[in-house]
């Protein structure tokens, strides 16, 4: 910073002049915002308000999130009704669906149902269907469990529009189920089958429901058309959030 060379004082015995003097180049030698702090009259006061207004933000931050809405899932594999999986998966292998894996069962529960339907000289009729379901906590640092369970639908939305050698994926919404809900449809060849998936993710509140359904034919028996299972995922997810709002009700 620029320094303005002193004035000669008029009387060589006169202190005071000088000492002002001194005070000023002081606070002229330091930078701007510390002659503000300590060489201004009456700073004393914004720095208690600032204080104040710092230590009143930080609670805020610091502050627990609403809490969540459901506290538990239910039993993911009675998340379908009966008459679902036999519309859907007929002749499905295990009617009362194979549990999926799971540490926490409160926190991630699914289900999987798949089944051969032989009509003989006709081919077979191959579905599959998977009901995953996830809650989120409100978290203090994190979020609210619905932030955190908006962060889960929209990967799951880009994991299934991202599906490996996937074919005239679509994508579109669901209205009036959950809070938000979007349906995506493809098609996707494997083991020498052309298979239709149908796909349905659903928020409701801090919970995230996504259904996989998909099917094939084999041995002369045409695929499911796309609206089929697509049709297929949309009604059994249907259920499926009915069931987590009804286990919170108990």
């Amino acid at each position: 910073m620029h320094r303005s060379a002193p004035a000669t004082p008029e009387k060589a015995h006169a202190p005071a002049p000088r000492i002002r003097l001194a005070r000023v180049l002081a606070c002229g030698a330091v930078p701007v915002m510390l002659v503000a702090a300590g060489c201004s009259s009456g700073s004393g006061g914004d720095a208690s308000k600032d204080s104040s207004a710092s230590a009143s933000g930080s609670k805020q931050a610091s502050a627990s999130p609403a809490p969540a809405k459901f506290a538990k899932l239910p039993d993911a594999c009675k998340a379908v009704t009966p008459a679902s999986i036999d519309k859907y998966v007929p002749k499905a292998k295990t009617k009362a669906g194979e549990v999926g894996k799971t540490s926490d069962p409160q926190a991630q529960a699914s289900c999987t149902w798949n089944g051969l339907d032989d009509k003989g000289v006709q081919g077979s009729l191959y579905r599959w269907l998977d009901v995953d379901l996830k809650r989120y906590d409100s978290t203090a640092g994190l979020g609210s469990g619905d932030s955190l369970a908006q962060k889960q639908f929209d990967r799951a939305v880009s994991s299934a529009q991202a599906t490996a050698d996937a074919k005239n994926v679509k994508t579109s919404p669901v209205p009036g189920l959950g809070d938000q809900a979007t349906a995506i449809t493809f098609d996707l060849k494997k083991t020498d089958a052309d298979f239709k998936y149908g796909v349905v993710v659903v928020r409701t509140a801090n919970a995230v429901v996504t259904v996989d359904y998909n099917g094939t034919g084999y041995q002369g028996a045409d695929a499911p058309q796309t609206n089929e299972v697509q049709e297929g995922a949309t009604v059994t997810a249907k259920e499926a959030v009915a069931t987590v709002a009804t286990a919170n009700n108990k």
